[in-house]
């Protein structure tokens, strides 16, 4: 009988490259659902909904991502980014089932001055980073064994909405864009944390856990904003002049940490696990986008 993979957030950018990639592995019966399917907002929905299903792994990549929105609409942030988690976390460990969970580096503040280890102090600033750090916290007070947080940043995908998609719209509009410099991280291909998340679920390692673990995974290397605006316009050939500019002069209703680079060093010697520089994997979705091998 070939495993069973349930995938919220199926409509996401993670949730589409699990979808797209899920074909490839025939050892496994996916199941995807999105809020059309079942409203995670609403904790005995999902009770209900697992009534007469069961899965072997669970990987939840559903969450209220709207970072500057949740400053007005806690409620519904919480509800999904906590409760939910909270929700599936228990049906988790009354069915055995494995959990791995997508969380952020907003649960950092970004003041630290190097990469974020996964037993830094938690400290988010905004209600996006807050509800994602009771989430968190919820699951690890569960503590469903075979489970793991995985904590990234700046995901970006050929599906979807996000920021590479927007810079290839407005590069082609405009002849000059100011991009903020003064924040750092690492952008993260959503194509390489899904093949990781399918990698992790294969890994006798992660079938020895016997408590919830939190892990973080970015590609390597590391840019601002304004970096990562560069080097997408250099490999798509588009002229818009850069402008780098301070995060005071755009200024957002959440606060964004000025610092959030993720080290790895845990999820790689764990898994055995090789992850790609993000000129790289930049340099792939461009490429899928543009159905071309030299955008």
């Amino acid at each position: 009988m070939p495993k069973t993979i349930l995938v919220t957030g199926a409509k996401g950018q993670l949730g589409t490259e699990l979808q797209h990639l899920s074909s490839l592995y025939s050892d496994f019966a996916f199941t995807f659902i999105s809020r059309q399917e079942l409203d995670l907002s609403d904790s005995m929905a999902i009770q209900n909904w697992f009534k007469d299903r069961r899965f072997d792994f669970i990987i939840n990549c559903a969450a209220y991502t709207a970072v500057d929105k949740a400053q007005v609409e806690p409620d519904l942030a919480r509800a999904i980014n906590s409760s939910a988690v909270e929700t599936l976390a228990c049906i988790a460990r009354e069915q055995n089932s494995a959990m791995l969970h997508i969380s952020t580096d907003y649960v950092f503040n970004g003041k630290h001055y190097m990469p974020y280890v996964e037993t830094d102090l938690a400290d988010p600033q905004g209600i996006y980073g807050q509800t994602k750090r009771e989430g968190e916290l919820a699951m690890l007070a569960i503590n469903p064994a075979k489970s793991i947080i995985i904590r990234t940043s700046w995901v970006y995908s050929r599906f979807g909405n996000n920021f590479v998609k927007t810079m290839l719209r407005l590069g082609n509009e405009r002849q000059e864009l100011g991009v903020i410099y003064d924040q750092v991280g690492t952008p993260t291909s959503a194509s390489d944390l899904a093949l990781t998340l399918l990698a992790i679920i294969q890994h006798p390692k992660l079938g020895s856990l016997t408590t919830t673990e939190i892990y973080h995974f970015s590609n390597e290397g590391v840019c601002s904003w304004y970096d990562f605006a560069k080097v997408i316009f250099e490999f798509s050939a588009i002229t818009c002049h850069v402008k780098p500019i301070e995060t005071k002069d755009y200024p957002t209703p959440a606060t964004r940490p000025p610092y959030s680079l993720l080290n790895k060093a845990k999820i790689k010697t764990t898994f055995d696990l090789t992850i790609p520089h993000w000129k790289d994997s930049l340099l792939d979705c461009l490429q899928s986008l543009t159905g071309s091998e030299h955008p």
